[in-house]
């Protein structure tokens, strides 16, 4: 599929907010959110709220970045994910499907997230570490998961 972006000026507003097309893969970008133009959100992907993806991060599907989360490196959120709070995914790690990662959770290195795995807290998923199903998640509040290296 060839995105062609004919204009990168604000053609939405909610709630007092100004959303544009990002040039690299035409998904919605609010313009209080950082998105590099490196990164690619895709059409139907969501950045919103102080979100930040820059280098080379892919946000496709229905995925949707919001507060103050990052994504960054060569991640992937795509599928339905949702990616909030002061959550990061970074490196080469994947979070995709219905997975949530909210909190000060992170997910880094080529970790993955996905099906319906909630990842939260202050839980880190690093290395090779994965998290799904129904109901895999990962932390509460005041525990942290790592791999052993």
């Amino acid at each position: 599929m060839d995105i062609l972006v004919l204009t990168t000026e604000p053609v939405v507003e909610i709630d007092g907010v100004k959303y544009y097309h990002h040039p690299n893969g035409g998904g919605m970008v609010a313009e209080t959110a950082r998105v590099a133009e490196t990164a690619f959100i895709g059409p139907f992907a969501k950045v919103c709220g102080h979100a930040r993806v820059s280098d080379e991060a892919l946000v496709f599907g229905s995925a949707w970045i919001f507060d103050s989360a990052e994504i960054s490196g060569r991640a992937e959120v795509f599928g339905n994910a949702k990616v909030f709070g002061n959550a990061r995914v970074t490196g080469d790690a994947k979070v995709y499907e219905f997975a949530s990662v909210f909190d000060t959770a992170e997910v880094t290195g080529f970790a993955e997230a996905f099906g319906k795995a909630i990842v939260r807290g202050s839980s880190v998923l690093n290395g090779t570490m994965k998290v799904t199903g129904e109901s895999g998640q990962a932390g509460n509040p005041s525990s942290e998961a790592k791999e052993s290296e």
